[in-house]
């Protein structure tokens, strides 16, 4: 089978490997999609913590099952998704169900081998199946479930000003669950694509650009003086995670779901005055998983209009960078296999 390597930063490799033989508890799936997130960028660039190369990258796909052991449910030619995160199941945290931060957490793309390939071997347990999604959906699970994991955390209330820091795919599908959740989204990034964007297709009703307006003064206008109670950052970016403390209200929260290489650094006694909670949100568990999937076949989420762009998987070579462009206008790239 035929594979693509991140060789180290910028560099990329086709390669002919075998494919893989069917092992107790795993299913062998035949890759139909996968999904371009962040993470891959950042590894593409060199940015990306938790990772060595060279690494196959690929944690956001869908395939269809050619071999599976027995015993289970899910029947050869079904299409599923993957949880890819691989969690020991008996750490300190796997004991209270926080899988998705087990102490010796394996992501698939990031710690080990993922989805750039045209077959590829997972736990059965890891497997999520539901045969009324579509392609698309299947593909768009896994950040949304980021997304899902943030909110959950926050604990959003209904009609709490929820502002997102960062409107590229993750903090889009925070928005979404956010929304959904039922707070009061407000977007804020420096990019006007994007906040138009969530506007126009997610229906989030207040923006903010950064750069082009004074933020404290909009958020000030727009929640008539009480700021926001919850904060989420999607960025990753270290200068707007710290500037953003400023923004919460008294007795509010900050959840970063983004993440940067550096030190977070904020005002201990503007922190303190305000009684803030401060949390952050990695990865996504099952149940975050299963509230996206329903949300999806209700029809809550403008899963149809994320997907910007396409490529074939042997032209990701040839095209990847280009999805680093912002004139590009990326919200999320899918890399199509051949049937």
């Amino acid at each position: 089978m035929q594979e693509l390597v991140c060789t180290t930063p910028f560099e990329w490799k086709y390669q002919e490997s075998e494919s893989p033989k069917l092992k107790d508890g795993m299913a062998i799936l035949k890759i139909k999609q996968v999904g371009i997130c962040g993470t891959d960028l950042h590894a593409f660039e060199g940015t990306q913590p938790f990772f060595s190369y060279p690494r196959i990258l690929g944690h956001e796909f869908v395939g269809e099952i050619v071999e599976i052991s027995s015993g289970s449910k899910i029947p050869i030619g079904a299409i599923v998704s993957v949880i890819p995160y691989y969690s020991c199941g008996k750490c300190v945290a796997c004991r209270q169900g926080k899988t998705n931060c087990c102490q010796t957490l394996s992501v698939l793309g990031v710690h080990e081998d993922g989805a750039m390939r045209e077959y590829l071997q997972v736990p059965i347990d890891a497997l999520v199946y539901d045969e009324q999604l579509s392609l698309d959906e299947y593909t768009l699970l896994e950040p949304l479930s980021i997304g899902a994991h943030g909110v959950r955390r926050a604990d959003i209330k209904m009609n709490d000003w929820v502002l997102v820091v960062g409107a590229g795919p993750i903090g889009l599908g925070v928005m979404e669950m956010a929304r959904i959740a039922g707070g009061q989204v407000i977007a804020l990034d420096v990019n006007a694509s994007r906040l138009k964007f969530s506007r126009n297709v997610l229906g989030i009703s207040h923006s903010i650009q950064v750069g082009q307006e004074d933020v404290m003064a909009r958020l000030q206008e727009i929640t008539q003086g009480d700021m926001p109670q919850v904060i989420i950052d999607a960025t990753g970016n270290k200068k707007a995670i710290d500037h953003s403390f400023q923004y919460m209200a008294h007795g509010g929260k900050y959840i970063l779901v983004g993440l940067q290489l550096d030190h977070v650094q904020f005002s201990h006694p503007e922190f303190h005055k305000r009684e803030g909670t401060l949390m952050s949100s990695r990865n996504a568990t099952r149940s975050d998983f299963e509230w996206v999937m329903d949300c999806m076949k209700k029809g809550l989420i403008h899963t149809k209009d994320f997907i910007t762009h396409r490529t074939k998987f042997k032209e990701v070579s040839t095209h990847f960078e280009s999805f680093l462009d912002p004139a590009q206008a990326v919200i999320k790239a899918v890399v199509e296999f051949d049937s």
